[in-house]
């Protein structure tokens, strides 16, 4: 180096977290994890009953994907509550965003069927049996099991590191492109059941986006997948396992029932499911604006938190002292307050 040179050194600030490619290999760390522990618990699952089979199955998929999720967001990102960050936080309105989500899912997928209906495409019977019941019952888990396990998976930590990693809008695409094509191996896939599914997929990541918190799409995709396979006895993504005490067989265009898929496959729940994202918009703007936006941090630190020490601290070094009033003198030659010449 010459004289009168001066050598530059850029470091890199070390509050601006993780860089995109470190983000981007937690996001595929995460989808990863996902892979492993759905070969362990299907594995596993055969070890069981017939009947037992789906619900441990899906249960023991979400543990295995709450753990590993848990020790990622410890050891890489540096979480006290990595599950709180990803979404599963306990707050006022868990349970109405839950329930809100419900609603959403039940009423679109009874607009789904609508058509069919009245089209006569439906042909239920029922089997009202105990076996039928106890089936009900482990179907229910499975279901709920099974819908927070996906909502995990696919709106939890892999999505949130992406977001952080391009943003929000490009992380819907890509995971909900991930979403259709994780469907594609089930009984029946076509190219309009593909699209609906990665449809939903955008549907549940802005209802992730809205709260920031999983209530409410695993309430949405709780819903329609127990409509869908148990209240209406229909395939559920191709697989008929759900239908048990309503069973339903459907006749008519592939187009209008989507075939032995299922309605995920028929042109209208496309234009249903677009009106859900319309819908699920406006029932969440009072959610979006209380958990939607990071505050706003003025100085450093959030106004609604108390500043830091070393900004408290700096704060009463610099703030103005008032004046010291000095008394008068009391002596000779001065007169003392209330006393008159």
């Amino acid at each position: 180096m010459s004289e009168g040179t001066v050598e530059k050194t850029y470091l890199r600030d070390p509050d601006a977290g993780p860089s995109k490619l470190r983000l981007l290999g937690r996001c595929g760390l995460g989808l990863g994890w996902f892979g492993v522990a759905g070969a362990i618990s299907v594995t596993t699952s055969r070890c069981f009953a017939h009947d037992l089979r789906e619900p441990v199955l899906r249960t023991l998929w979400l543990v295995l994907l709450l753990g590993g999720y848990w020790l990622i967001g410890r050891s890489l990102d540096k979480q006290e509550q990595p599950l709180v960050e990803m979404g599963l936080v306990r707050r006022a309105t868990a349970l109405e965003e839950w329930g809100v989500g419900a609603a959403v899912g039940w009423g679109l997928f009874v607009l789904a069927v609508l058509p069919m209906a009245l089209a006569g495409a439906l042909h239920p019977q029922f089997w009202l049996e105990g076996r039928a019941w106890w089936l009900f019952g482990l179907n229910l888990v499975a279901l709920t099991s099974g819908a927070l396990m996906e909502e995990v998976a696919f709106r939890g930590y892999p999505f949130q590191r992406l977001i952080d990693a391009i943003g929000p809008v490009w992380a819907t695409v890509l995971v909900s492109g991930f979403f259709g094509a994780a469907h594609l191996k089930n009984p029946d896939a076509s190219f309009a059941s593909t699209m609906c599914t990665i449809l939903a997929g955008v549907l549940l990541s802005v209802a992730y986006l809205r709260t920031r918190a999983l209530w409410l799409p695993w309430g949405l995709h709780m819903a329609w997948n127990f409509t869908q396979g148990v209240l209406f006895g229909l395939p559920v993504s191709g697989t008929t396992a759900f239908a048990t005490v309503v069973q339903t067989r459907t006749e008519g265009a592939r187009w209008l029932t989507g075939g032995s898929y299922g309605p995920e496959a028929a042109v209208w729940t496309f234009v249903v499911l677009l009106i859900g994202i319309a819908v699920l918009v406006r029932v969440t703007r009072e959610y979006a604006w209380e958990y939607g936006f990071k505050p706003i941090v003025p100085g450093g630190y959030p106004m609604d938190a108390p500043p830091p020490p070393e900004h408290a601290a700096m704060e009463q070094a610099t703030k103005p002292q008032p004046l010291v009033q000095i008394a008068p003198p009391q002596g000779r030659g001065v007169n003392p307050p209330g006393s008159v010449k």
